[in-house]
């Protein structure tokens, strides 16, 4: 039976908080990348490096979030630690801005699953929208009667997604290359290769969207000061190895010159790797992957609904939670969202934005923990992130870093950010004046 802010179930585990990091962070993006990558930045070791020096930021970052998680384990993730640093405008602000991140991803993945399953089979081709309102309906479904339908998809795709991934792996590094090792030519730091590696940083952050996924979550741990920290470090440093070793076996299998022209370089990979078998691996590679981050996205944007529609940001009707312990009504305003979404197809220029958005909700993030320090050094911290007050500041230094580059790189999306930041602002003194207790 429905009511205002009933509980969400504490049934969640470690397992499960390792899963959703996987399953929300290793997508398709791993394996289309590595091409727009290598025609950016032309030296495989300098490539290694990027990813390295990204996935070393993501665990750094997943130490400084498992801080605030604990602190506050509540649905809506960053909006929470953001809110009780910054302020109902940020937190208004940051809140749904990591909303529309989130929830325009579900359908973009229905999309494409859609599309993979034309491919297989061709008679489907003109049925493609149909196909990804199906996907969108049948996930919304498995996770609408409570949160353990979900938690065991999410659980069963992650496992088979990763066994999937190391076989390629093994595959590529067990072949022979069938190329002469080319001569090892001397990268120059010019200002457009300087930009250029900054464009692939960002390739590079957006492969790892998700790696934050835990947050939401955290009010259904069952014992979040325990497995929380456990599952941030466990699965960003697994996703890490995996980022490492696809990266390497690709550089191994395929010359740099042949990955710069691939839309797919994986599937390059794994046709010197398994010939004939190599495309039909890395189709089972991707729809697993997809099926994975599918069911996770399906699951994240009703719980951050949930925690702005309890905080007075969104209708109150949000809250409620069914006797299985989904925020149902939440979860039924997204899967709408999504479906009017596919049926449009009017949001890929939203989701071209996710990277730099979640750059800047991350930036405000990391300095909520700087700033809570400050501001409440006597609430109780069970877990405490590595190395502060440096590791904070160095996050909040390196994410604005990567901010500025972004703004060179992608100036579009830095205007469209700007102008939602001011549209929301507008639409919250409106909320404030309309309401007749401040928000």
């Amino acid at each position: 039976m429905q009511q205002d802010h009933a509980p969400l179930k504490k049934v969640l585990g470690i397992f499960f908080g390792i899963a959703i990091v996987v399953g929300s962070t290793i997508g398709v993006g791993i394996l289309r990348t590595p091409g727009s990558i290598a025609a950016l930045v032309p030296d495989p070791m300098l490539i290694m490096a990027c990813w390295l020096l990204i996935g070393l930021y993501i665990l750094l970052a997943a130490s400084s979030y498992a801080e605030l998680t604990v602190m506050m384990p509540k649905a809506g993730g960053a909006y929470n630690y953001i809110h009780r640093a910054f302020g109902h405008f940020a937190g208004f602000l940051f809140g749904w801005f990591d909303l529309l991140n989130n929830a325009i991803a579900p359908a973009f993945f229905c999309i494409v699953l859609g599309e993979y399953t034309a491919d297989i089979f061709p008679t489907l081709v003109p049925y493609e929208t149909f196909l990804a309102l199906g996907y969108l309906l049948f996930f919304s479904a498995v996770n609408l009667p409570g949160v353990r339908s979900g938690s065991t998809l999410q659980k069963v795709s992650s496992i088979l997604k990763i066994v999937l991934f190391l076989i390629l792996i093994v595959g590529c590094f067990v072949a022979r290359p069938g190329y002469a090792t080319p001569e090892t030519t001397q990268f120059a730091f010019t200002g457009t290769a300087i930009i250029g590696i900054f464009k692939a940083l960002q390739l590079i952050m957006g492969t790892y969207d998700g790696w934050m996924a835990v947050s939401f979550f955290a009010e259904e741990d069952s014992h979040p000061e325990r497995q929380v920290p456990r599952s941030y470090l466990i699965g960003a440093f697994g996703v890490m190895m995996i980022y490492l070793l696809i990266n390497g076996a690709i550089l191994y299998a395929v010359p740099i010159d042949v990955i710069a022209q691939s839309p797919l370089a994986a599937a390059e990979a794994a046709d010197v790797a398994f010939g004939s078998w190599g495309s039909t691996l890395v189709t089972a590679v991707s729809v697993f992957s997809i099926i994975s981050i599918l069911n996770a996205y399906v699951m994240i944007p009703p719980r951050i609904l949930f925690g702005l529609g309890r905080d007075g940001f969104a209708p109150k009707q949000v809250t409620y939670v069914n006797t299985g312990g989904t925020p149902h009504v939440a979860l039924m305003a997204i899967c709408v969202f999504d479906a009017i979404l596919i049926v449009l197809s009017s949001f890929e220029t939203l989701f071209g934005l996710a990277t730099f958005m979640m750059a800047v909700v991350t930036l405000f993030a990391f300095a909520s923990v700087i700033a809570l320090r400050i501001k409440e050094p006597g609430t109780p911290r069970p877990y405490r992130a590595w190395g502060y007050p440096f590791s904070s500041g160095l996050l909040v230094l390196v994410t604005l870093a990567l901010i500025v580059g972004f703004v060179f790189g992608d100036p579009f999306s830095a205007k469209v950010v700007v102008a939602i930041s001011v549209l929301c602002y507008f639409i919250y003194r409106f909320l404030v004046k309309k309401s007749s207790t401040s928000i």
